[in-house]
């Protein structure tokens, strides 16, 4: 099979993501100019560079209430963020977290996930994620779109890292004992269970 998808989509539910996987989750907590929480849950996420460490998440669509979701309005005014990741024993949590709540309204709470207070950003980090990314906007850019949809690049300096030291051993990262999630299509999701080594030639 082949299309091109400015054409349409020869499916009922458009297959696209489920063609790029397993995707990462982002779960980025923000504070807004009130200092109130916010956290969200973003499967267009990854690592883009490691000198300085650099990381990307997309957010796309708007909220029901403003033009643009809470996460990218919290990081325009405050400028900084945190990335934390998801769990096999937070997974509900993320998915409740990714409703669209009110502005003002902490997720955290209406999660009952616990606050860690950060090191160098005032956004709180999620303290049962096993690693927390403390980050710095870099740029925003604004993406292509032929819809009124809105999309939006993020591209963050992580400028300070949480490692839980139990996912420490023998000076390496235990990446498999961490038990990340990450999302595939439709709702469909995996857990990091396995891996092998693959030297470079």
């Amino acid at each position: 099979m082949f299309y091109e998808p400015k054409k349409g989509v020869p499916f009922k539910i458009n297959p696209f993501k489920s063609l790029i996987f397993p995707r990462p989750i982002g779960w980025i907590s923000t504070v807004n100019k009130n200092e109130v929480a916010n956290l969200a849950p973003y499967s267009y996420f990854n690592a883009v560079a490691d000198e300085p460490p650099q990381i990307m998440f997309c957010s796309n669509g708007s909220s029901l209430h403003y033009k643009y979701k809470d996460s990218l309005s919290n990081i325009l005014t405050t400028r900084e963020f945190v990335v934390n990741f998801v769990t096999s024993s937070t997974r509900l949590q993320m998915n409740d977290s990714s409703k669209d709540f009110k502005p003002g309204e902490d997720e955290f709470i209406l999660t009952k996930l616990k606050k860690k207070k950060s090191k160098l950003v005032k956004a709180p980090s999620v303290q049962d994620s096993p690693v927390n990314l403390e980050c710095k906007l870099v740029k925003t850019i604004k993406l292509k779109s032929k819809s009124k949809k809105i999309s939006t690049m993020i591209i963050g300096e992580v400028i300070g890292i949480f490692i839980n030291d139990k996912f420490i051993k023998n000076n390496r990262v235990d990446s498999v004992s961490m038990k990340y999630i990450a999302r595939m299509g439709y709702s469909e999701y995996t857990t990091v269970s396995s891996k092998f080594n693959l030297k470079r030639r």
